[in-house]
């Protein structure tokens, strides 16, 4: 009899952040197959975990090393419900932002094997929120845009609102962050839009850095930003508690990075 396989999103990492049905599908599965991102510990906490009932596969991938590549992620996903079993696959965030869930989901489709998308509540917004960040505001901002650091950028902002009123949330996004800077105020972005980078968000280490698309790449640098992070750019920087704001004669003053 073929099992079946759920994308659970786990949240930005939180354990109290996965939901109700994405949690007791986790204490019913026969295997799960866990990313590097989300509530990990959350499985310490599994008495079919922890008992040996339930095996844990990880697929985890680092920024520059996939030692388990998608399509063998996959894979497994197939063989584990043909084998009959109830497959929880826990992706970080949510299975559909940025999460590659679609390409499970086909899989599993186009195997036969029934599969269930379990929302997850994304770093894309959770994130700045745990910084104190709202991606929109009244009378700051109005949308706001998620793009993946992954991609040339450059080639996406036609899509992308340029005014002040429309926020722009980077994943992703370290290891580019000076190109994606530059492409942002090559595409009519000003140089002084404030920028808000917030590390670990929900984790141990979190911090947020503080700085301008003119000014980000340099000060990511000196203050030894490392992923996971979230970069959020527009107005609504400045309703952070990270915010400093102005002083007298215009001069910003930007807070100063929390020690690594």
């Amino acid at each position: 009899m073929t099992g079946k396989v759920w994308l659970v999103g786990g949240g930005p990492g939180d354990p109290d952040l996965i939901t109700v049905k994405g949690l007791r599908l986790l204490e019913d599965a026969d295997v799960i197959v866990v990313d590097r991102l989300g509530p990990r510990a959350l499985l310490d906490t599994l008495p079919r975990v922890l008992s040996g009932q339930t095996p844990v596969i990880d697929v985890g991938k680092q920024p520059g090393h996939h030692p388990v590549r998608q399509a063998e992620i996959n894979e497994i996903l197939v063989e584990q419900a043909l084998a009959g079993r109830k497959v929880v696959r826990l992706k970080g965030g949510d299975p559909y932002v940025l999460g590659r869930g679609g390409e499970e989901v086909a899989a599993c489709v186009a195997a036969g094997i029934p599969v269930e998308v379990v929302p997850g509540v994304t770093s894309a917004v959770s994130v700045p929120a745990a910084a104190g960040i709202p991606l929109t505001h009244r009378g700051v901002a109005r949308a706001f845009t998620v793009i993946s650091g992954h991609d040339d950028v450059s080639g996406l902002l036609g899509g992308v609102p340029g005014g002040p009123e429309h926020t722009v949330v980077l994943l992703m996004a370290i290891a580019g962050l000076s190109h994606t800077a530059w492409a942002l105020v090559a595409g009519g972005r000003s140089e002084d839009t404030p920028v808000a980078i917030v590390e670990d968000g929900y984790g141990p280490r979190q911090r947020t850095t503080i700085a301008t698309l003119g000014t980000v790449a340099q000060v990511a640098a000196e203050a030894g930003v490392r992923n996971p992070a979230v970069v959020v750019v527009g107005d609504v920087v400045t309703l952070a508690p990270d915010w400093v704001g102005e002083v007298a004669g215009g001069t910003r003053l930007w807070a100063t990075p929390q020690p690594a």
